[in-house]
């Protein structure tokens, strides 16, 4: 590690980014949904920690294992409703920063305004995290 997580070094930090997670939950956005999330864009950035977290709150939750062991192939497997599938594509292109017309429109056919901004802070968030963990070398628990 290099230095201790910024998250918890700078006051405030932490508590701005659980208000932004409450924000982006109170959008309507399914909690479980929100962590498949999360979980698929943190498998991109490599952030090992992020990995743990998320699949840990996904157990716990009881997500079916195949939605959480498969969503690295969330194209190539039946475990996924269109509604899922719309918002990986959505986080993959936002998480590489050029989302395209057609994912856009795809995703807003399946969540009103509101959701597809909570989809947008899920994703913003998530990514925030993976950078901060990845530079720092935050490992898993």
């Amino acid at each position: 590690m290099r230095i201790a997580n910024p998250v918890l070094s700078v006051p405030g930090a932490m508590q701005a980014l659980l208000a932004l997670s409450e924000a982006a939950a109170a959008t309507g956005v399914d909690k479980d949904l929100a962590e498949l999330i999360c979980l698929r864009v943190s498998i991109i950035n490599g952030c090992g920690a992020c990995i743990d977290y998320h699949t840990k709150l996904l157990r716990e939750a009881d997500v079916d294992d195949r939605k959480i062991y498969a969503i690295a192939g969330w194209r190539d497997v039946p475990y996924y409703t269109d509604a899922e599938r719309a918002a990986f594509a959505l986080a993959e292109q936002v998480t590489h920063v050029r989302v395209s017309d057609e994912v856009w429109d795809e995703a807003a056919k399946h969540f009103d305004e509101k959701q597809l901004a909570g989809l947008m802070l899920v994703i913003g968030a998530i990514n925030l995290w993976n950078r901060m963990n990845v530079g720092t070398q935050q490992k898993a628990a």
